[in-house]
């Protein structure tokens, strides 16, 4: 890892979402909640459309993390559900994540992280500790 300072903006990096990877997600996870794989259930609870699993998405921020430190190297990570990643049919959805840093020790930086998609913030108060 490189030098860190407060207030520098990590390079972001697109994950793309489609229905595809939600049904390999569920399959692998045992998620098969059906507001994540059928478009009119999906409607029927009053969703816009097909959304991705929270946890999913929490796991794709938590890959963003790990890429930028180590895996080894993430002490702590968190997040808030705040709005679903809608996931249309026939549809490749940009997830758009990004990291700010907050805070430099001599052993560690935190980080708050921005999940992007379609322009709708997705996760709240999204924070990682990074050991250097």
């Amino acid at each position: 890892m490189s030098t860190f300072t407060v207030g520098q903006e990590l390079a972001p990096y697109i994950f793309i979402i489609n229905r595809k990877k939600l049904v390999i997600y569920a399959e692998a996870s045992g998620d098969r909640n059906p507001i994540h794989l059928n478009e009119e259930i999906a409607k029927s609870v009053g969703l816009e459309n097909v959304i991705a699993h929270g946890m999913y998405t929490m796991g794709l921020a938590g890959q963003y993390v790990s890429t930028i430190a180590g895996s080894a190297n993430v002490k702590e990570f968190s997040a808030r559900f705040i709005k679903p990643v809608v996931v249309p049919a026939d549809t490749d959805v940009e997830l758009v994540m990004s990291a700010t840093v907050t805070e430099v020790n001599t052993s560690s930086i935190r980080l708050e992280i921005n999940a992007i998609c379609n322009e709708v913030k997705v996760l709240g108060m999204a924070k990682a500790l990074i050991a250097l």
